[in-house]
């Protein structure tokens, strides 16, 4: 007479931190590793690009500002295709040559999570310099490696800035949405000016405000108090290029 014998299949346990099997009486249990949460990339991988120049090396272009090892491996910087198989520096220097006259300035004291995005912006827009104020470092992620063909300068506090300001004959423009600033579809915007940012949350300091000839907002239609530092600062630069940018 033939026994059946029953196997019985393993069954999940719920567990907050690693996942176990429970198995039959009499078998043991397997070694389990947790899964270890990769770090992520400095910077994310882009996608987009060119590859090496088509017909090889006997088809490259001439001209000292194309760059031999990307002619001969491709192109996947974030650049413009104009700006394609171009030396860094090439790139940096023809971005100089076309400049627009305005700055942007943004408050460093605790959370730098939108610098890196205001820096590209100023990057995409053209933007002479952008300034710093208070902390050195800040977080470069959200650049997109764009801060190697955007200026940046530091200054130590909100006075040095002003004082830098001043003697460079630019208008500081605020940009915050306090009692008395003007929508910035009827605020007035120099050609030769710089804006400043503040942070996420507290918005700029009393300082900043007090040194600036004029506070701008940017019009809102929903129930938030405010736009992100980074999303207000394309705003403005695309308002600036929309007026004075040929």
């Amino acid at each position: 007479m033939r026994s059946r014998i029953r196997i019985r299949a393993p069954k999940y346990c719920a567990s907050p931190k690693v996942r176990t099997h429970a198995y039959a009486e009499g078998v043991p249990e397997p070694e389990h590793t947790p899964e270890l949460t990769p770090e992520p990339p400095a910077e994310p991988v882009l996608t987009h690009g060119v590859g090496p120049w088509p017909g090889g090396e006997s088809e490259w272009p001439t001209g000292p500002h194309f760059d031999p090892e990307l002619l001969a491996a491709g192109d996947t910087r974030n650049v413009v295709d104009e700006f394609r198989y171009w030396r860094m520096d090439d790139i940096v220097a023809e971005l100089d040559r076309r400049r627009h006259p305005f700055h942007v300035a943004i408050e460093n004291w605790q959370h730098d999570s939108n610098i890196g995005s205001i820096v590209r912006s100023a990057n995409a827009f053209l933007a002479e310099t952008v300034h710093i104020i208070g902390r050195r470092r800040w977080n470069k992620r959200g650049a997109m490696v764009t801060d190697r063909y955007q200026h940046v300068v530091h200054h130590d506090t909100v006075d040095d800035f002003v004082a830098w300001a001043d003697a460079e004959g630019l208008t500081v423009i605020a940009i915050d949405n306090v009692e008395g600033s003007v929508p910035v579809n009827t605020a007035e915007l120099p050609e030769r000016c710089v804006f400043v940012f503040g942070q996420e949350g507290p918005g700029l300091s009393p300082e900043a405000l007090a040194a600036a000839s004029g506070i701008v907002e940017i019009t809102q239609y929903g129930s938030t108090r405010s736009i992100n530092a980074g999303a207000a600062a394309a705003v403005i630069m695309y308002e600036w290029c929309r007026r004075h940018a040929r």
